[in-house]
């Protein structure tokens, strides 16, 4: 594989951020195939041992709000290398917990499953004090790991999948959506705090909207509420800030009402969901 007229990869091309960065499908892809592990059940997350109940999902290694707290940058937050994937069970279990506790935990339990994901080992970069230190020597082994699987490809050493396309000809493309700034970024946090004052639920932010069969990306949504704001009663909602046309269509064609703008989105809460709420109550 080529990258900018190289003939491998460099711990610099895992520096990008957010969801739609240019390696966040290979980070996502080595993961699949590359036999990592799930660090609570100890079972390799490759495709075939995935069933429509165990979907992979994002996890933030230094949790969003930790890093927030120490006043890291949202390109720092978010970037690729502060990224892993787990399932959907694990990754509940593990939530917002400081990774100098809790990686050592699965470590004891399960030996091997933290290093299955490419993770330093050096006990000082999992404090957040070092976190700039942990994402550079965690782009090293990705680099590193991402060269050793293409090289096997090239000579023929990884057998395919016994389900699904060959990995030569699963399409790797940029997904779409995804939260850019810092001022979405604070526009999320501060929509999330208007609707705990109206006994509403926090979204989920940012939502990676996967395919219900496979577990591929389809897009990342701001932010949104995959079961409704009122669990049973309305539709997954959705709220897209600045992302292009197709992501709406992507949303809106799993069954999402999507909003684009936080005004309109607040209309809808106060008019269908609190009066809703209201009736019921």
């Amino acid at each position: 594989m080529q990258s900018g007229g190289r003939s491998s990869l460099q711990p610099e091309d895992f520096t990008g951020w957010s969801q739609g960065a240019r390696f966040y499908p290979v980070l996502y892809m080595m993961t699949r195939v590359c036999k990592a592990r799930d660090w609570d059940t100890d079972v390799e997350l490759s495709r075939h041992l995935l069933g429509h109940m165990n979907l992979l999902e994002l996890h933030h290694i230094f949790p969003k709000s930790l890093l927030r707290e120490r006043g890291y940058l949202l390109s720092e937050v978010n970037a690729i290398a502060n990224f892993t994937f787990l399932t959907k069970e694990t990754n509940l279990l593990v939530s917002n917990r400081d990774p100098a506790e809790y990686l050592e935990e699965f470590m004891r339990k399960n030996p091997g499953t933290i290093e299955s994901h490419w993770i330093p080992m050096d006990r000082e970069l999992w404090k957040v004090e070092n976190y700039r230190d942990f994402l550079t020597a965690r782009r090293e082994l990705l680099a590193k790991a991402a060269n050793k699987f293409l090289n096997s490809l090239i000579k023929g050493e990884v057998p395919e999948e016994e389900e699904g396309p060959s990995i030569l000809e699963r399409k790797l493309a940029f997904v779409l959506g995804g939260i850019e700034t810092e001022e979405e970024e604070q526009t999320i946090r501060e929509l999330n705090g208007w609707l705990v004052q109206r006994g509403l639920p926090e979204g989920e932010s940012p939502f990676e909207l996967a395919d219900p069969i496979t577990g591929e990306p389809l897009a990342v949504i701001d932010i949104a509420w995959p079961t409704g704001l009122q669990e049973g009663y309305s539709q997954p909602v959705a709220l897209l800030l600045n992302e292009e046309l197709e992501t709406g269509e992507i949303v809106n064609r799993a069954g999402y009402r999507y909003f684009t703008d936080v005004d309109s989105f607040k209309k809808y809460v106060e008019r269908e969901i609190v009066v809703m709420g209201e009736v019921s109550s």
